[in-house]
């Protein structure tokens, strides 16, 4: 497969990546912060219960905000074919497709905060579970999501290895851009498998490890939305991955 050139600006590209990244950060940080962290009690089902049956709808924006910041991760692996495909194919086909991977358990876990909305509904089906039964069901469904949601951060922690990488050969992004993507990725992995293998270790590290994630990823996307990439260097390395 040869490289076609394009007449449309890789800029655009950029761009269009870089506002659908700054989407998945911003219902991303909504999703985790104001929605469920204002509804989930740790430790405490019945409270977690009694705050999701009070405010069921406020639940349901963060789960449509999740599944919006899925969608436009699709949007983000379009962006990076275009703009990475010059540089290596391997390479950013390898990092789509663990971003694919990442993007279908995220989807999948859904139905994880899903199900609690059935369980707290007091539908006559209902009846054989107690109410404490229901609201423990409903508190397990709930942590089953933290876990599915470290799980695909493990694939999304390697594509964002391998997309530094990229950045910082490509010579048309700013080199420090890539490293701080792959220090982000370093440190989804460690939480994801800390959070398998050592919960304890997590818990103490929790949210301080996700900052360098913030930090390198706003910083890529907002440079892809302000800056984009530099075009010549960008047309001279896909004119010479088209020989």
């Amino acid at each position: 497969m040869t490289y076609q050139p394009t007449t449309t600006s890789p800029n655009t590209y950029a761009r269009i990546g870089g506002y659908a990244y700054l989407i998945i950060i911003i219902t991303g940080f909504l999703g985790e912060m104001f929605v469920r962290n204002s509804i989930i009690v740790p430790g405490d089902a019945a409270a977690t219960a009694h705050n999701l049956a009070a405010s069921p709808t406020l639940w349901r924006l963060g789960i449509a905000g999740d599944l919006l910041m899925h969608v436009c991760d699709l949007v983000v692996m379009l962006a990076y074919i275009v703009l990475f495909w010059p540089v290596n194919r391997k390479l950013i086909v390898l990092a789509v497709l663990l971003n694919l991977v990442q993007t279908a358990v995220l989807v999948a876990n859904k139905f994880n905060l899903v199900m609690p909305l059935f369980l707290l509904r007091n539908d006559e089906y209902l009846t054989p579970f107690s109410l404490q039964q229901l609201q423990t069901l409903s508190f397990l469904f709930i942590k089953a999501h933290s876990y599915g949601f470290g799980i695909g951060l493990i694939f999304f922690g390697c594509s964002s290895l391998v997309i530094g990488y990229l950045i910082r050969i490509s010579a048309f992004l700013p080199g420090v851009l890539g490293i701080g993507l792959q220090i982000a990725g370093v440190c989804y992995l460690f939480n994801s498998f800390a959070l398998i293998l050592a919960p304890t270790i997590s818990t103490m590290l929790f949210p301080a490890i996700l900052l360098p994630p913030f930090i390198a990823e706003l910083s890529l996307c907002l440079w892809l939305i302000i800056k984009g990439v530099d075009v010549a260097v960008w047309n001279e390395q896909a004119k010479i991955s088209s020989l």
